[in-house]
């Protein structure tokens, strides 16, 4: 009797865990990569939140998002004060403590973009010596280290904004401006200057990052990997063309 009765307790048990899955934080960087259009309360409109709605409504799993300084969401991240997020190149940040997707959900673009006059630029060496505007707050996928490095001789000029950098470089105060597609796209949208190009820098991809500790953690990851493949994620994806 015992027994039996111990038995049906796990099995309601059972059933009320799988029904109600734990509910997971979403944690995104307050910086953006994708837009510098905010909403009412002052913060990124991350497209990437509309995606998760999209992915978790799918997959069952109660969420909310948190925006964080980056230090801090990925602290959160590794001792799992939040259990989610999509980011690039993180599997290295977050060995260890973190489930990354086989599978890419988004590429992000690194651009150089000049005034006619000025070289076309496809890789780092091709700025040594020359002149650049930055935008605080990123790391441009590990670039930014390399343009601080004294010896390649790289002239940074930070800046605080997306529009504040093609400002500086339509006033001519350097010769490039580093900075990623889609935010730039906006801004050019907004504000055009007149002969300007750009070239890739570099591609880099966004993943699924999960929280080990998440219950039934892989199987849960490739729930979200089934799912994230067949979204249509251009839809939340979109941004004006850029000049080539």
């Amino acid at each position: 009797m015992v027994r039996g009765l111990s038995v049906l307790l796990l099995l309601v048990w059972s059933v009320h865990s799988y029904a109600q899955p734990e509910e997971l934080e979403y944690a995104y960087p307050d910086v953006s990569v994708w837009t510098t259009e905010r909403d009412e309360t002052g913060k990124l409109k991350n497209p990437l939140v509309k995606l998760a709605s999209e992915l978790f409504s799918e997959a069952g799993i109660p969420w909310h998002a948190q925006d964080y300084p980056p230090k801090r969401m990925f602290a959160n991240l590794r001792t799992g004060a939040s259990k989610f997020s999509m980011l690039v190149n993180a599997e290295s940040l977050l060995q260890g403590c973190c489930l990354v997707s086989k599978d890419p959900i988004a590429l992000v673009e690194i651009r150089a973009f000049y005034r006619k006059g000025s070289e076309p630029v496809h890789s780092m060496e091709d700025l040594v010596g020359k002149s650049v505007i930055t935008i605080e707050g990123y790391s441009y996928a590990g670039y930014l280290k390399v343009i601080k490095n004294p010896d390649n001789r790289i002239e940074n000029n930070p800046t605080p904004s997306h529009f504040s950098a093609f400002a500086m470089l339509s006033k001519g105060r350097a010769e490039y401006v580093l900075d990623y597609s889609f935010p730039a796209a906006e801004v050019l949208q907004k504000n055009p200057i007149s002969e300007l190009s750009s070239s890739t820098l570099k591609q880099t991809y966004v993943y699924l990052i999960l929280h080990k500790d998440y219950p039934d953690a892989v199987n849960v990851m490739q729930r979200l990997e089934h799912i994230a493949a067949d979204l249509d994620k251009h839809k939340y994806l979109v941004s004006p063309s850029i000049a080539e």
